[in-house]
């Protein structure tokens, strides 16, 4: 794999401010258009909603056959199992971690294997616990529930692509790269902050052999890249991927070529400032008004009254606790939920009410 710029990629060598941080776990996905005008499931460590809330994926236990290094602070996870149920590039994992904690990783492996699935996980040193009990204390031979696979960040069918990835944003790319067919037109920016830190260098350099598609930049050798060189000259329609930190991800929002689509993965969701005040959520089927304040969340004033109401990573990375709403405008704040599923429900660790009143289906 050559790391000498294509001509398109002339300039890729000059600074741009973005960061290539360490990632979390992947989580939600989300896309912008800017065109010109088997084991049997057993019950999780997480408590699940009851029947009549929002459908949650399959949970299935299987076993950790693998726990490998692959790179400065990242570890490679092969869950095996039978007859597992099949993925696309772009999709995903819950992990249910032996503390109760769920967290979300991009499936990286082959979506043809129904045997097992593989995921990595990026240690993030000021996180919140779970990459760190993967790293530590997660190795071959325990038994994980997993749910999924999901899939938020798809493939589509476009005249030509373009991925930017950022360290540990590599593992969604991967698979779709993989996928995309003989004498398709793409390319790739694969940028980390250091190259032992970068997972799969090896296995990118495989699917480009003759160079000219691949543009590996560490930022300790090369510097920040220049995405406005990348992104130039894109083919009408492309579309452009990008998984990797929340500023990686502005940056390349920002220079979206018109006429391009971009899809973004994000290891969290964005969240705003806007409409902080207080609100009204009714519980239909308890009778019971709560009063949520502008500095607390939904899921708090509800669990204040439902104490066994579920709920994981309180970030709107995880689903756990989605809830149906019967009446009221929801602000929502994460970005995991579809289109569709938005329509009727909210995550309400992170999600709010843009007027006065909300009535949950619970």
């Amino acid at each position: 794999m050559s790391n000498k710029p294509v001509p398109f990629m002339a300039r890729l060598r000059k600074p741009t401010p973005l960061l290539f941080a360490a990632g979390a776990a992947l989580v939600v996905g989300a896309a912008v258009r800017r065109r010109a005008p088997g084991s049997p499931p057993r019950t999780s460590a997480v408590p699940r909603p009851s029947a009549s809330g929002p459908p949650r994926p399959r949970a299935l236990t299987l076993l950790v056959t693998a726990h490998e290094r692959v790179a400065d602070g990242v570890v490679l996870l092969r869950l095996e199992g039978t007859d597992l149920p099949r993925w696309e590039p772009g999709a995903h994992l819950d992990l249910v971690l032996p503390s109760g904690l769920v967290r979300q990783y991009s499936l990286c492996g082959d979506p043809e294997d129904t045997s097992s699935y593989t995921v990595a996980a990026r240690l993030v040193e000021d996180g919140r616990g779970g990459s760190r009990e993967v790293h530590e204390q997660v190795q071959e031979g325990t038994e994980l529930e997993v749910r999924g696979p999901r899939n938020r960040f798809p493939l589509v069918d476009a005249p030509a692509h373009a991925f930017v990835a950022g360290g540990i944003g590599i593992t969604p790319v991967l698979p779709m790269l993989r996928a995309l067919p003989e004498g398709a037109e793409w390319r790739l920016l694969y940028g980390g902050r250091t190259r032992a830190s970068m997972p799969f260098l090896e296995e990118v350099g495989k699917l480009d052999p003759e160079g000219g598609r691949v543009t590996v930049v560490p930022e300790d050798e090369d510097g920040r890249p220049d995405l406005d060189s990348f992104l130039a000259d894109l083919p009408e329609d492309t579309a452009v991927y990008c998984c990797g930190p929340e500023g990686l991800m502005a940056a390349v929002e920002e220079r979206l070529p018109e006429g391009a689509a971009l899809h973004l993965e994000r290891f969290a969701p964005r969240t705003t400032a806007d409409g902080d005040g207080e609100f009204e959520v009714e519980l239909h089927r308890s009778g019971r008004t709560l009063t949520v304040p502008g500095d607390s969340s939904v899921l708090a004033a509800v669990r204040a009254e439902l104490p066994n109401t579920p709920y994981s990573c309180e970030q709107g990375w995880c689903g756990t606790c989605q809830q149906t709403v019967l009446e009221g405008e929801i602000d929502h704040r994460d970005d995991l939920l579809t289109d569709s599923e938005r329509g009727d429900s909210m995550l309400i660790c992170v999600s709010r009410c843009r007027g006065t009143r909300l009535v949950l289906d619970m």
